[in-house]
């Protein structure tokens, strides 16, 4: 007898980085070991993204990808990223296309990073009929552990309309953070509306390495730049080229995929001796912890990537438009698990100076809640496990 598989659908907006999608991909491949182990059924998932480029990593057992059409920040806001049409017209199919998936797919959970509604509320009504066909389904928000300054925070949740309409649709937040280092339900950042439903995972750090792709190792020792996503980061790494590389280590700088190749040929082209540049680099989980220092900028998921390891790290946080770069490494820093310069303190002299400090020694972050990816795993089998017992008691009813 065929074992229904559990279905789950993981839901980013994705505009400009990677990070939304890359936070649930690895979500994901927790996901499909945990449940099969936990329930004894295959785990059958969908992963839906706005960006096409999302598709080249590694998928975990039972998943596919949903590529619904690009969106892309404007000066106006989000706009169609490649398709031809006006943007009402891509709002309108986003939302269809996502009504249709979940009405079809009939996911048992689903988890919605960063916006419980999309952009533009696409998810709004998708949302409100998937409760109404399918009212066992778990939904849970993910919300990483700095959202931004409070006042900003809470300006995009009263825009999001009734509180009561919110809670009638999330069963769960979850907080990918340690609330010991930053609590945002504290901070004003998550309202206390949510209070009943908040549960903090811990730093989805410890086990990224699922998600990456096949390593091939450097030798060894070497410093590590990088820029995440690479979409903004170009600053950052011009800066990084002339670093005075210690004796005996070769600086690997990686920009991301998302820098324009005209930005990257002149970054490569700066760079001074013993210095290389890539666009990308298979493994960078595992890479980050070979390192013997790495300095980046402070987003969720490469800091993440920097708390397993006891790597030295320097943060060169993004202060606009948002300051939850700057929020993350000024916590982290304050529980001496990281090192940051603001952007205006960055020049090669003071990247140097850090470097030749940093590769002698090495930070011990295990006080720490950084299983947050197992943890996670472990609230979605609790929320699969709750819904097939409403189930099986809504049949016996009948």
């Amino acid at each position: 007898m065929e074992t229904t598989p559990v279905r789950v659908l993981l839901y980013s907006h994705d505009s400009q980085g990677l990070g939304h999608v890359r936070r649930n991909l690895t979500i994901a491949h927790h996901i499909a070991a945990a449940i099969p182990a936990a329930t004894g059924r295959p785990v059958s998932g969908l992963l839906v993204s706005g960006l096409a480029p999302a598709s080249v990593f590694p998928l975990p057992q039972g998943f596919d990808w949903l590529t619904i059409p690009g969106i892309s920040k404007g000066k106006d806001g989000y706009q169609p990223r490649s398709l031809g049409e006006p943007t009402h017209n891509l709002i309108r199919l986003r939302s269809e296309l996502l009504k249709s998936t979940l009405l079809s797919f009939a996911p048992e959970l689903v988890i919605i990073d960063r916006h419980i509604y999309g952009v533009w509320k696409e998810l709004f009504t998708p949302l409100e009929q998937l409760r109404t066909a399918h009212p066992h389904t778990s939904v849970v928000l993910g919300l990483r552990e700095v959202l931004d300054e409070p006042a900003v925070a809470a300006a995009e949740w009263e825009a999001l309309g009734n509180p009561e309409q919110l809670c009638d649709i999330v069963d769960e937040v979850w907080v990918y953070g340690d609330p010991a280092v930053h609590n945002p339900l504290k901070t004003g950042e998550i309202p206390d509306f949510f209070t009943d439903r908040l549960r903090f995972t811990g730093y989805l750090a410890n086990g990224r390495r699922v998600a990456d792709h096949d390593t091939t190792l450097a030798p060894e020792p070497f410093i590590l730049t990088t820029a995440g996503g690479g979409s903004d980061g170009y600053h950052l790494l011009k800066s990084a080229t002339r670093i005075d590389v210690p004796a005996g280590h070769r600086h690997i700088i990686v920009t991301g995929p998302q820098l324009e190749e005209r930005a990257f040929k002149h970054i490569a082209s700066l760079a001074g001796p013993n210095t290389e540049v890539h666009h990308s680099w298979p493994g960078l989980s595992t890479q980050i912890a070979r390192a013997s220092a790495v300095i980046a900028m402070g987003g969720y998921n490469t800091v993440c990537e920097i708390l397993c390891t006891d790597t030295p790290g320097l943060l060169i946080p993004r202060e606009h438009p948002r300051r939850e770069q700057l929020i993350r490494a000024e916590s982290l820093h304050e529980a001496c698990a990281i090192d940051y310069l603001r952007v205006g303190a960055v020049s090669t002299n003071a990247l140097s100076a850090w470097v030749a400090d940093a590769v002698h020694r090495t930070v011990d972050r295990s006080s720490l809640a950084r299983d947050g990816l197992n943890v996670a795993a472990h609230y979605a089998t609790e929320l699969i496990n709750h819904t097939d017992l409403v189930s099986t008691e809504g049949s016996t009813l009948k």
